[in-house]
């Protein structure tokens, strides 16, 4: 393909995307359809002869249309955002386009040291410690989601437990004494890095919460802890959650950090949903405690208009990571890297590629401004109070808890074993309007409304209300 036919197909495929954007609203949120139902229409054998790319909209369409859960629609209140909004595809076209494997500064010093420039702006603009900055002796990267981020931090935390070259973590791995606490209410993914980690099930500790509040128990984590350190156990890792899926809670991170630092153990803060809140000088009480950590991690694509994926991953030592991680064959050494002058985000992950992620992130920075994205965040969090306000004055329903940022759990009212508020989330997406999602909080059943989505109005809200309290 030439660049001139690129051209000229490129603004039929933008075309599609902006044309499906511009109807969503005439799908329901979620179709439902059969297990099965978009593969069979696949030949089972590839084709052996190209066919025209212009046609290539339309043949997606007529094989996916009808089988999709829209996550960009304004009536999406499931699960926490997905934020592909279009500035961010724009930045994701460049990044495409340039076609960078920013493994190593050599590779792409632009890939690299845009990262670097828009995560400390982005450390600094919502008020994190300067020492969480590329400048200030840590550092910010670009993950792929939450859950790598995790387990790096889990690998630094490893290896800084058990640093010696010869005998320590990067020598002979686990030895079955390492363990990483967490709450209930932990995002699985922690879970998962344990398992991928090598620790085993025994490695993670879960630590009860505090009654009533779903957040971690500060006594009961040092109470474990200092169990564990008798037994001849090693404290590797503390988990702090800020905005649990569930329900929104927080741990109490500084308390945390003060009962972690006596033994030694890394802290990481999961904020992958309401860290970004901390753009709102309102909502800064996100990062309390924070300064304290040895991570911090929050997703750009849940919640600040930048398409998937795009995690951020703070750390204070900017040499915890590569100190983990770094494997330098030949043929990835350079004059570069050997000075020890440049950053190689090779050493700051899992994989040894990847993307130039940076550059969506910076479009959406560009685009729409500090100013741009607060409007965005506090649309939703009025969204969610107003939600709040109805369900408190409605006679059928009632708060599960209490509201926080944009996520809003209740209930039917009265319903003890859950099986009305179960019928009613049932009924409600089965109006296809809306799309809500379930949990349970002590035991009970609770409906999710999660706004969050590029599109969302209060227009949406009062369709919301109307199949909630018609459905009743």
């Amino acid at each position: 393909m030439t660049p001139d036919e690129f051209r000229a197909l490129g603004h039929l495929f933008v075309d599609a995307v902006a044309d499906s954007r511009a109807g969503i609203e005439r799908h329901p949120v979620r179709d439902v359809v059969a297990p099965g139902t978009v593969r069979a229409r696949f030949p089972r054998e590839a084709a052996e002869a190209p066919a025209p790319l212009a046609g290539f909209p339309s043949l997606v369409e007529s094989v996916t249309g009808d089988a999709d859960t829209r996550w960009q629609h304004p009536g999406f209140h499931a699960y926490f955002p997905a934020n592909a909004s279009l500035t961010s595809l724009l930045g994701d076209l460049l990044s495409g386009g340039a076609g960078v494997q920013g493994m190593l500064w050599s590779t792409s010093p632009a890939c690299t040291e845009v990262e670097q420039a828009i995560t400390d702006q982005l450390a600094r603009a919502l008020g994190l410690p300067e020492t969480f900055t590329h400048d200030g002796g840590g550092g910010g990267s670009i993950q792929d989601s939450a859950s790598s981020a995790a387990l790096v931090a889990l690998t630094a935390a490893l290896h800084r437990a058990a640093p010696d070259p010869e005998t320590g973590w990067r020598a002979r791995g686990v030895t079955g004494r390492e363990r990483v606490y967490v709450s209930p209410e932990t995002h699985s993914s922690l879970a998962k890095a344990v398992r991928v980690a090598g620790l085993g099930a025994t490695g993670l500790r879960t630590v009860p919460c505090a009654p009533g509040t779903g957040a971690l128990d500060p006594a009961a984590l040092a109470a474990t802890i200092r169990a564990d350190v008798d037994e001849g156990l090693v404290p590797v890792l503390v988990c702090a959650t800020v905005g649990t899926t569930s329900t929104g809670s927080s741990d109490p991170v500084g308390e945390v950090v003060a009962v972690a630092a006596a033994h030694g153990a890394w802290v990481h803060v999961d904020a992958a949903w309401a860290g970004v809140a901390a753009l709102c000088p309102e909502h800064r009480w996100v990062l309390d405690g924070v300064a304290g950590a040895d991570s911090f991690c929050t997703d750009a694509h849940k919640w600040l208009l930048t398409a998937f994926d795009a995690s951020l991953l703070w750390v204070r030592d900017a040499g915890a990571l590569p100190a983990a991680l770094s494997i330098t064959p030949a043929y990835l050494r350079d004059s570069a890297s050997d000075s020890g002058a440049v950053v190689d985000f090779r050493d700051w992950q899992v994989p040894l590629g990847r993307r130039f992620r940076a550059l969506k992130l910076w479009a959406v920075l560009h685009g729409q401004g500090l100013s741009g994205l607060r409007e965005h965040l506090r649309g939703h969090v009025a969204l969610a109070a107003e939600l709040a306000h109805r369900v408190r004055g409605h006679d059928d329903l009632e708060l599960a808890c209490e509201p926080v940022l944009s996520l809003v759990c209740l209930r039917v009212a009265g319903d003890r074993d859950g099986t009305a508020t179960a019928a009613l989330l049932g009924r409600v997406n089965a109006d296809g309007r809306v799309f809500l999602s379930g949990t349970e909080l002590d035991g009970r059943q609770v409906i999710r409304v999660a706004f969050g989505a590029v599109g969302t109005t209060s227009v949406h809200l009062d369709v919301l209300w109307e199949i909630l309290t018609g459905s009743t």
